[in-house]
């Protein structure tokens, strides 16, 4: 079954070089990302968690936990995770669910469900499980990305993501192209004038459809 944005994630309980971990247990109250790898000791992979992991405080400072998935075992997750930090310099403290079986994958649409793994698989055996997914503290998918294999991900990207939605949560409004924080934001059609007034003050009539405020700090 497809996951679409809005939809409830599955209440999965996941295997991984931490122990065993129930997701929606895991992500209790905070935000959560989920980002997905086609194999153990790849190149680009290696450098995107890397990259996370260099991120940590910046994680910490938005409230979202942090997960990787990938379709090796829990052996094998704990040994690249030397190399890992070898390469950025950072402690990867968080978990790598270990989907051997692919319920994730599957689960999460990122395989079709007659997909599985040969003998002398390769990376490209499983090359859609490149997928970053963004879930709010109700347990819902709130943004999803999915990169090619020879695509490194932008986590600065995602660090924006994140404070696009984090901020539309929490202050009732969208952000436009480019969007920073900071930025003017666009305020909902669904306000009136006369409350957007009174609820953000002054604001910019670019067109009946389309009204910008800057948020107060």
């Amino acid at each position: 079954m497809a996951l679409r944005i809005n939809d409830t994630i599955p209440d999965l309980t996941v295997e991984t070089d931490q122990g065993a971990i129930s997701l929606h247990d895991w992500i209790g109250d905070s935000w959560a990302i989920l980002f997905s790898h086609p194999k153990d000791f790849t190149p680009v992979c290696t450098t995107e968690f890397g990259a996370v992991a260099q991120l940590a405080d910046e994680w910490e400072k938005r409230g979202t936990k942090v997960m990787g998935i990938s379709v090796d075992g829990v052996e094998d997750h704990k040994k690249w995770k030397s190399d890992i930090e070898t390469f950025a310099h950072a402690k990867a403290g968080f978990p790598i669910i270990a989907d051997e079986d692919l319920t994730v994958a599957k689960a999460f649409d990122m395989l079709p469900a007659d997909a599985y793994l040969p003998d002398g698989r390769t990376p490209a055996d499983s090359a859609t499980v490149r997928v970053v997914f963004i879930i709010g503290p109700d347990k819902k998918l709130k943004l999803s990305m999915t990169y090619p294999m020879n695509v490194g991900r932008n986590f600065a990207e995602v660090l924006r993501a994140l404070d696009g939605l984090q901020t539309a949560a929490r202050e009732n409004v969208a952000t436009p192209a480019n969007w920073n924080v900071g930025d003017d934001v666009v305020i909902p059609t669904a306000v009136s004038d006369a409350d957007a007034k009174a609820k953000y003050g002054d604001f910019t009539t670019h067109f009946p459809y389309l009204r910008t405020t800057k948020l107060s700090s």
